[in-house]
């Protein structure tokens, strides 16, 4: 089956084989929704199935359909794309590979009923087809109809396919079937009868049906069991329809006691259902000539399941479905829902077994833990498998699990694996990703990805430079070339034996804290009067405030903290600057170590080159002692050379 592939993925052509064997688009389409409101698909399928032939961006088509009708759409273009490119001679893995690569059932319903489309118009313009793509046809895609349990799809595909592959074989059971058709037709009328009269002796509700003749499924019966058409059960055939389980088993009895059942052809699928959900009771009973015919009995609900398989399941969706017995309740189509979803991730689970580490087409397919499927390139790791989750998923990859088991970042993605992405909460990539010989990366995009990220780093980094040195040196010209406040020429100052001093936090001048060394209590410390903004507070080793001592030192007064400076409650920003050799959790390692200190991390930096990383981490302290055990336990780090305060 083709996969879907995630609907941001651009796909080449993607309609391209809905014009298979010169259908126009327009009558395919056509003929596809007619199908579709045969199986009473859902609104929001018919609509995609409407506008399937829409080119436009994901973005363009979300505004005018919504998200709905979009993903369907997208999903189903790209299953197309990606069914055309698949390789024959696989035909177990690629129905597999249908079914669990959908994230949307639907959209493997729209496949279904697109293929089917192009049966009927084969069919109908007498085209020849290649015997490899009706192989497909049969193995592939009727059984996954079957799988799904949606009979009305198999048996017209099985037929129509049949036809193709086979006209000489099909028009021999049909010419059979023609030959005494209406002593057959006859016969059948008869039991029919028979049956709704001890029907309705036994006080049963139900309904008596002729069944069809499926052409594709004697002549596999012929085959199989090497039996002439003449000692068929299933060419004569009918069903009863009841309204419950009890009523299932009352008729089996009676069928039993009015003719005579042949041995070993009796099957009980509603004690033990079909992998699809098929149920229904099974038995070949002899008339009194000893013609042999089979009677199939089952529910309203039970046939509706029969009918429609999945299909059933969106219709639930839209409201209540009538019934034999009336409406059935919300409860009853919830229970029905969790039947069916239970159903559908066994199967998705069991199909991902199956198709592990097999080579399906060009690409790795590989699953997220919440089961988004995520096509690679060949040779993909689980880097490349974060890139193409999401870029920033990329940038923070720091581990990965591969169903459940911790492995380098650079094993190679195998087809139906699980891939859990360990990611920190900041961070970028490491130059090591780029390395030929680390084989990290497989994917171009990835690789562009992690490029670019560098680029943008170094390009912040120089504008950050830059900035920092002009600033620096508009600080000391500004305010030294300014003429100084009246206000502050007579700040309200302390006596102690060192002469006035202003106490920050105290006095009411208003103070602020120099972002350049960003002082913290007790750090000693200067003021700088500057004009409108106050005073500056540096700390005294701060190589800004003896640029300005030596330059403007008359603006320079002597300052203290005050006592609610250095309070519990106070909080003061510092920058910490971390250097190390790169490494795998790096960056978590260091932010454990603030996170049990319980100092708040309010900003970080980071940037990898050459094997080494440069962290920059703005951090809230109460005093300068956290500041310096900080640095202490930093040390302590694996990998850290160097860790000081700015």
């Amino acid at each position: 089956m083709s996969a879907t592939i995630p609907s941001s993925i651009d796909v080449e052509n993607p309609l391209e084989s809905l014009t298979w064997f010169g259908e126009p688009k327009e009558h395919h389409q056509a003929g596809m929704l007619d199908i579709a409101k045969t199986l009473f698909l859902d609104e929001a399928t018919q609509q995609a199935i409407t506008y399937l032939y829409r080119q436009e961006s994901s973005t363009k088509l979300q505004a005018e359909f919504g998200a709905e009708i979009t993903e369907l759409i997208k999903s189903f273009q790209a299953l197309e794309a990606t069914r055309g490119k698949a390789a024959t001679g696989q035909v177990e893995s690629l129905r597999k590979m249908l079914l669990a690569f959908s994230q949307d059932l639907r959209v493997v319903l729209m496949y279904l009923v697109s293929r089917l489309q192009t049966l009927r118009w084969i069919t109908l313009q007498k085209i020849e087809v290649d015997e490899q793509w009706a192989t497909e046809i049969l193995e592939i895609d009727a059984a996954l109809a079957n799988r799904l349990g949606i009979w009305q799809l198999k048996w017209e595909m099985e037929d129509l396919a049949f036809r193709t592959l086979k006209p000489l074989d099909y028009r021999d059971i049909a010419g059979l079937l023609d030959q005494k058709r209406d002593q057959r037709q006859g016969f059948v009328n008869k039991v029919m009868q028979q049956l709704q009269e001890q029907i309705k002796i036994h006080h049963i509700e139900g309904q008596v049906q002729g069944r069809p003749k499926h052409i594709y499924s004697i002549w596999k019966k012929m085959q199989g069991k090497s039996l002439d058409f003449s000692r068929l059960h299933d060419v004569s055939a009918l069903r009863v329809l009841v309204n419950s389980i009890e009523d299932c088993y009352a008729v089996l009895g009676m069928v039993h006691d009015v003719w005579t059942p042949v041995d070993q052809e009796l099957d009980d699928y509603i004690a033990k259902p079909k992998p699809n959900g098929y149920q229904s009771l099974h038995t070949v009973v002899k008339d009194a000539q000893g013609i042999a015919f089979e009677i199939q009995i089952r529910t309203q609900d039970m046939h509706h399941q029969a009918e429609f398989g999945l299909a059933a399941h969106w219709r639930y969706k839209e409201g209540a479905v009538t019934s034999g017995k009336g409406t059935i309740s919300d409860a009853a189509l919830y229970e029905q829902r969790i039947a069916w979803a239970r159903q559908l991730i066994s199967w998705k689970e069991e199909a991902w077994e199956q198709i592990k580490g097999q080579t399906i087409d060009d690409h790795v397919y590989a699953l997220t833990p919440l089961g988004r499927v995520i096509a690679l390139d060949k040779n993909s790791t689980p880097l490349d498998f974060a890139y193409a989750v999401h870029t920033n998923i990329g940038h923070r990859c720091r581990g990965a699990k591969i169903d459940g088991v911790m492995v380098p970042l650079d094993t190679m993605v195998k087809s139906g694996q699980t891939i859990e992405i360990i990611t920190i909460k900041n961070g970028g990539p490491s130059r090591d990703w780029l390395l030929a010989d680390k084989a990290y990366l497989a994917s171009h995009r990835a690789k562009s990805k992690v490029r670019a990220w560098f680029h943008a780093q170094e390009s912040l980094e120089a504008k950050d430079t830059k900035e920092t040195k002009d600033s620096k040196d508009t600080k000391l010209e500004k305010e030294i070339d300014e003429p100084l406040p009246e206000i502050l020429l007579r700040p309200s100052k302390r006596k102690n034996d060192s002469g006035d001093i202003l106490v920050v936090g105290v006095d009411s001048l208003m103070t602020q804290l120099s972002k350049c060394c960003r002082p913290v209590p007790p750090d000693e410390i200067s003021g700088f009067v500057t004009k409108g903004r106050g005073v500056s507070i540096h700390r005294q080793n701060c190589n800004t405030l003896q640029q300005l001592l030596t330059r403007a030192p008359e603006r320079i007064i002597k300052t203290a903290w005050g006592t609610h400076s250095i309070d519990a409650k106070s909080l003061f920003a510092v920058e910490i600057h971390v250097l190390a050799i790169d490494r795998q959790g790096l960056l978590r390692d260091i932010s454990e170590v603030f996170s049990k200190l319980r100092i708040n991390v309010i900003g970080v930096k980071t940037l990898s080159s050459k094997g080494m990383a440069t962290m920059s981490f703005s951090i809230e302290v109460h005093h300068v002692g956290d500041i310096q055990t900080a640095l202490n336990i930093l040390y302590e780090v694996k990998g850290v050379t160097e860790v000081s305060r700015r």
